[in-house]
């Protein structure tokens, strides 16, 4: 063997591990009120993270946020935030499912910060994330409310395909939300799904469904948010998939089913009544 051979046989396990390229992306956005109505003041875009503004025929402002790297595997980070002044209303939603791949290193990271000022409406609808087989998804929601904010919120969860018949029993979720008013915290929940079989069959947990979905809304106060869940209970099925609880001005509905389009069949009804647009974005309609 040559030295030259020797040196590099010495030096090999040393070689760094090649950097894989990863999706990065920010995306900001901030309102103002003019004439009655919101507009758009600050916009912020960075990496695979894009926002579009289509034209409606309401006073909300609608916002699409799209991940243009076509979805997301581990060490992918996106960062999502808005600011939504005092009095406005703003709808914000997706382009479509945000799809997470099989990982080989660590989970994909989405974070999401909202903060919604004094008397304003804020919609945080995207559409439903899918977990493919031995994917990994780190996400994490903040919500800071004014005094006399309101919002809806959702977020949806597809294991695997309807149509492949997928059902990603290894795939991996962390779930976190703190949502507060003026400081205060109003809710706060921490989900994960770790790939046991015990999860996906306990009769407590998913039962053997592949979707599921979490709707949170905050009312301006305790007696308006009675009257909301007064008004959805007529909207509710009576055979256990889907669900809702009041405390104070919270209001959380939870929704299992076995298929993403059984799920949008239970959730629309009730994201069309707490919206504050009244309607959902075109992009949500089946």
């Amino acid at each position: 063997m040559t030295i030259v051979a020797q040196n590099l046989a010495r030096t090999a396990h040393l070689a760094p591990e090649p950097v894989l390229q990863r999706a990065r992306g920010i995306g900001r956005i901030g309102t103002q009120q003019r004439d009655g109505a919101t507009r758009l003041s600050t916009l912020y875009q960075d990496g695979c993270a894009k926002i579009r503004l289509p034209n409606t025929h309401t006073r909300a402002l609608e916002a699409v946020l799209i991940n243009t790297a076509g979805g997301l595997t581990g060490g992918d980070h996106m960062q999502w935030s808005a600011d939504l002044a005092p009095g406005g209303h703003m709808v914000l939603t997706t382009q479509a499912c945000e799809r997470v791949y099989r990982s080989i290193g660590g989970p994909a990271t989405v974070e999401t910060r909202l903060n919604v000022g004094a008397g304003a409406h804020l919609d945080w609808l995207p559409q439903e994330t899918i977990l493919f087989a031995s994917s990994q998804l780190d996400r994490r929601i903040e919500v800071d409310l004014a005094e006399g904010a309101s919002l809806t919120a959702i977020e949806a969860i597809l294991l695997g395909r309807d149509a492949m018949g997928e059902m990603a029993l290894d795939a991996r979720l962390r779930d976190n939300w703190r949502v507060r008013r003026s400081g205060r915290l109003l809710h706060a929940e921490a989900a994960r799904l770790g790939g046991t079989p015990e999860e996906r069959h306990g009769l407590s947990l998913l039962s053997g469904r592949r979707a599921f979905a979490s709707v949170l809304h905050i009312a301006p106060s305790a007696d308006q948010c009675a009257a909301t869940l007064a008004r959805l209970r007529a909207l509710l099925p009576q055979d256990g998939r889907i669900a809702a609880s009041a405390n104070g001005e919270r209001l959380v509905i939870r929704a299992l089913a076995q298929t993403g389009l059984a799920l949008r069949r239970l959730i629309v009804p009730i994201l069309s009544e707490l919206s504050g647009a009244g309607s959902l974005p075109r992009l949500w309609h089946l």
